[in-house]
C-alpha cells in the first residue's frame, strides 16, 4: 500500500506540475521588477542584477484653444530614484495632426531650449553630448502620431522635466468642434522577416516590412497606481456655446465672456483612454465660414473653413450600394473593442436596403469571407451575416493586406456603388504599404474607416480614409456606437461634394494644402491652409466651389479682415510636409522631396521625419568614467484591452498553445502507460507469492 500511495502522490505531483507548465508564461530570469511588471510611466532601468525604477511623478497637459487653432503643452516630470546615472528613452503618442514646434528641458536648476536640426545632425549632437557626460534631450518623430524622447545623463535622485508643445487645428463636423488628446497607444502588430540588427530597444525586432519596429514598440502595462495625468483647457470659441463636454472623462467647466475653462473633475486620471473635448455653438451662432491669419517674415498665411450645403438641402442618393464590411478580429481587438466592432456591424446590417448587396470579411492572422462574393440583401443573407458576426472572436495577428485585397479586387457591379467599411484599431507598423495599396487598387470604390477602441491609431484611420476617398469615424465606448454609426450611415447614403476648387483673388499667388481638396460628405467642412503672396484689397474674398447631386455649389470666405491666430503658419507647414510625404511614398525623386521637407521643417521649427529637436547643456555633469544605464518607459495598455490577448498565447499567430497541449497530452499518455506497467508488475508479483 505504501508503494501505491507513493505512486498516487507522484502522479498528482506530476499532474500539478504539468498544469502549471501549460498555464504559465515563460519565466523571467532577471531579479527585481521586469518591464511587464512595472507601473505605466515608470522610468525602467536595466541594472547588472535586474531592473530598478525611476518614478514618473506627473504628466500635465494644458490646451489653449482659439477659434480653429489649439496650442497644447505636455509637461512630464521624472525623478531618477536609482543610484546610477541614467538615460531614459520613452515613446509616446500625439495627435496625428500635431505640429511639434517647441521643446524645453529642465534638469535641476538648468533650463535648456530645444533647437531644430536635421535628424542625423540632431542625433549626432545628442550622442556627443551623452558621451561627454552632458545633460541632453532629443525629440524624434517615428510616425505622424508617434514620437520618441531621449534624456541623457540624469544624476541619481535628480528631477527631470521635459516640456513639449505642439499646434493643432480643431476638427469640425456636424455642427460641433472637437479636439482629441491620445493618452496611450495600442501595440502595433509587426510582420515580416526579422533583421539581424536593431535600431531601437522596443519589444519587437526590426523586420523587412517594418524596418523601425524596435523604435515603435515600447513596453505595455495593464495597471498603474503611479502614472496619472492632469489636464486643463481654455476654450475661446469666439461664439456662445450650447454644449461643451468631455466624452470619456468627467470634467469641471466654468465660463466668463464666452471663454470656457475645463479641468478634470478628479484632478488626475489614468492614462489608458484618449481624452476628447467637444463643444457646439448655439444654433444661431453656427459658423458657415471662418478664416484666420498669421504673418511670418512678411508673408501671410491663412486657415480657411467653409461648410457645404446642409443635409436637409441635398436630395437623398438613390443609387444601389455594395457595402463590404471588413472587421479586425486580431488580438489587439480583444475585450471592449471587439464588442464595439460587433455591435457596429450588426447596426450596419440593419441599415442595408433591399436593392443593396453586401459581404462581411474578418481578418487576423488569416482572412475569412462570409460569402464568396457580395450577396443581395434579404432575410436569409442578413440572418447568416448576423450569426457570422456574433460568433467572431479576437485572436491572432493583424494581417490587413489580404483582407483589403479581397475587398478591393472582388468582382464589382456597375449598378452598385462599392463602399468598403473598414473597422479596426489600426494597430500595424506598415502603414505606408497599406496607403499605397489602397490608392493603387481603389478604382471607383470608397473606403470608410471606423477606429475602434480607447486608443486607436488615428494616423492610420485618417490617412487610409483619405487614400480611399472616404471618411473616418472613431468609436471609443460602447454607449456611442449607435450615435457614431448613425453619422456614418448618413455619409454612406448622402452624395458627396466633388471637384472642389479654391479660387483666390487675381492679385494673390497662393500655395494651398491639401493641394487637392478631397470629396466631402454630409456635415463635413472644406478646410485649407494657405501661404499667400501679393496684395489683398478691402472686401476681397476666396471662392470655394464644387458639385453635388443638386448641381453646382459655391461659397465665399471673407479674408481681408481675418482675425490673427498664432500658429496658422506652422499648421500650413505641417500640411505641406504631409503632402510631400505622400509624394515621396509614391516613389517620386526621394532626395529632392527630402530636401523640400527639411527646408520647410527647419524654416518653421517643426519636428518631422527628417528633422528632430535637441537640447544640450554645455556643462558636463557625469564623469565619463561612470557607466550610463539606459531603458524605455512603458505605456499603459488602452482601457478594455489585455496583454494576454495581444502578447500572450491566445492571441499569437504561432502554434505555441497547440504544441503545449500536445506535450501535455503526451505526458498524460506516458504517465498512464507507466502506471499500467507498475500495476501489472505488482499483480505478477502477487500471483508469484
Amino acid at each position: 500500500m505504501h508503494t501505491a500511495k507513493s505512486d498516487i502522490k507522484s502522479w498528482l505531483w506530476v499532474m500539478a506540475l504539468a498544469i502549471v507548465l501549460i498555464s504559465s508564461p515563460e519565466p523571467v530570469a532577471a531579479e527585481g521588477p521586469t518591464p511587464n511588471e512595472m507601473q505605466s510611466g515608470s522610468l525602467l532601468l536595466r541594472m547588472a542584477n535586474g531592473y530598478s525604477s525611476a518614478t514618473l511623478l506627473n504628466t500635465d497637459v494644458n490646451m489653449d484653444i482659439n477659434g480653429l487653432v489649439a496650442r497644447v503643452k505636455v509637461r512630464q516630470e521624472f525623478r531618477n530614484s536609482s543610484q546610477d546615472w541614467v538615460e531614459g528613452i520613452y515613446v509616446f503618442p500625439l495627435p496625428d495632426s500635431a505640429a511639434v514646434d517647441r521643446m524645453r528641458m529642465h534638469i535641476g536648476e538648468r533650463f535648456i531650449e530645444g533647437e531644430i536640426q536635421e535628424k542625423e545632425h540632431a542625433k549626432k549632437t545628442y550622442e556627443q553630448a551623452k558621451a561627454a557626460g552632458k545633460k541632453a534631450s532629443l525629440v524624434e518623430q517615428q510616425r505622424a502620431n508617434l514620437f520618441t524622447t531621449s534624456v541623457a545623463n540624469v544624476a541619481p535622485g535628480e528631477l527631470v522635466v521635459i516640456e513639449i508643445e505642439y499646434l493643432e487645428d480643431i476638427r469640425y463636423e456636424k455642427g460641433q468642434f472637437s479636439i482629441r488628446f491620445p493618452m496611450t497607444l495600442t501595440p502595433r502588430y509587426i510582420s515580416g522577416t526579422a533583421l539581424p540588427d536593431r535600431v531601437g530597444s522596443g519589444w519587437a525586432p526590426d523586420t523587412d516590412r517594418v524596418p523601425d519596429a524596435s523604435l515603435i514598440t515600447p513596453p505595455q502595462l495593464m495597471h498603474s497606481q503611479a502614472h496619472q495625468l492632469s489636464l486643463t483647457a481654455i476654450v475661446n470659441a469666439g461664439m456662445p456655446l450650447e454644449v461643451i463636454a468631455s466624452r470619456y472623462h468627467p470634467v469641471s467647466i466654468s465660463e466668463k465672456k464666452n471663454r470656457y475653462s475645463v479641468s478634470l473633475r478628479s484632478g488626475t486620471v489614468a492614462m489608458d483612454h484618449d481624452f476628447e473635448l467637444v463643444w457646439r455653438p448655439i444654433p444661431s451662432a453656427e459658423p458657415r465660414a471662418m478664416s484666420f491669419t498669421e504673418t511670418i517674415d512678411g508673408k501671410p498665411y491663412y486657415l480657411l473653413m467653409v461648410m457645404p450645403p446642409d443635409q436637409d438641402k441635398l436630395p437623398v442618393g438613390s443609387i444601389p450600394r455594395e457595402t463590404i464590411f471588413i472587421i479586425d478580429t486580431s488580438g489587439s481587438m480583444h475585450g471592449v473593442s471587439m464588442q464595439q466592432a460587433k455591435r457596429a456591424v450588426q447596426l450596419a446590417l440593419k441599415g442595408l436596403k433591399p436593392a443593396d448587396r453586401f459581404n462581411v470579411i474578418e481578418f487576423n492572422s488569416a482572412t475569412r469571407s462570409l460569402f464568396t462574393q457580395s450577396e443581395p440583401v434579404n432575410t436569409s443573407s442578413i440572418a447568416q451575416a448576423s450569426s457570422f458576426v456574433e460568433r467572431l472572436k479576437a485572436n491572432g495577428g493583424t494581417e490587413m493586406r489580404p483582407a483589403l485585397s479581397l475587398a478591393l479586387d472582388s468582382p464589382s457591379s456597375e449598378e452598385h456603388l462599392r463602399q468598403i467599411v473598414f473597422i479596426t484599431d489600426g494597430s500595424v507598423g506598415y502603414e505606408d504599404e497599406l496607403f499605397t495599396m489602397i490608392e493603387d487598387r481603389l478604382g471607383a470604390a470608397r473606403l470608410f474607416t471606423v477606429g475602434i477602441g480607447s486608443a486607436p491609431n488615428s494616423w492610420f484611420m485618417r490617412k487610409a480614409a483619405q487614400a480611399g476617398r472616404g471618411t473616418y469615424t472613431y468609436i471609443s465606448a460602447l454607449h456611442e456606437v449607435q450615435e457614431r454609426m448613425d453619422t456614418l450611415f448618413q455619409k454612406l447614403e448622402q452624395p458627396q461634394i466633388t471637384n472642389i476648387e479654391v479660387q483666390w483673388p487675381s492679385s494673390v499667388v497662393s500655395d494651398s494644402f491639401p493641394a487637392v481638396v478631397p470629396d466631402l460628405y454630409v456635415g463635413e467642412p472644406v478646410t485649407v491652409t494657405v501661404e499667400a503672396s501679393g496684395k489683398l484689397r478691402n472686401n476681397d474674398t476666396v471662392l470655394i466651389s464644387g458639385n453635388s447631386v443638386s448641381g453646382a455649389w459655391s461659397a465665399e470666405v471673407p479674408i481681408a479682415e481675418a482675425p490673427v491666430s498664432p500658429g496658422v503658419a506652422a499648421l500650413w507647414a505641417r500640411a505641406r510636409i504631409a503632402d510631400l510625404m505622400d509624394v515621396e511614398r509614391r516613389h517620386s525623386d526621394p532626395e529632392a522631396i527630402r530636401s523640400r521637407i527639411v527646408d520647410t521643417a527647419l524654416k518653421h521649427h517643426l519636428v518631422s521625419k527628417y528633422t528632430s529637436m535637441v537640447a544640450v547643456d554645455k556643462t558636463p555633469v557625469r564623469p565619463v568614467s561612470d557607466p550610463l544605464n539606459s531603458e524605455q518607459v512603458p505605456n499603459l495598455m488602452p482601457y478594455g484591452q489585455s496583454t494576454n490577448a495581444i502578447f500572450g498565447f491566445p492571441a499569437t499567430a504561432t502554434h505555441a498553445p497547440m504544441l503545449r497541449l500536445i506535450g501535455f497530452l503526451s505526458l498524460l499518455a506516458a504517465l498512464s502507460l507507466m502506471a499500467l506497467q507498475k500495476n501489472s508488475a505488482r499483480l505478477r508479483r502477487a500471483r508469484l507469492r
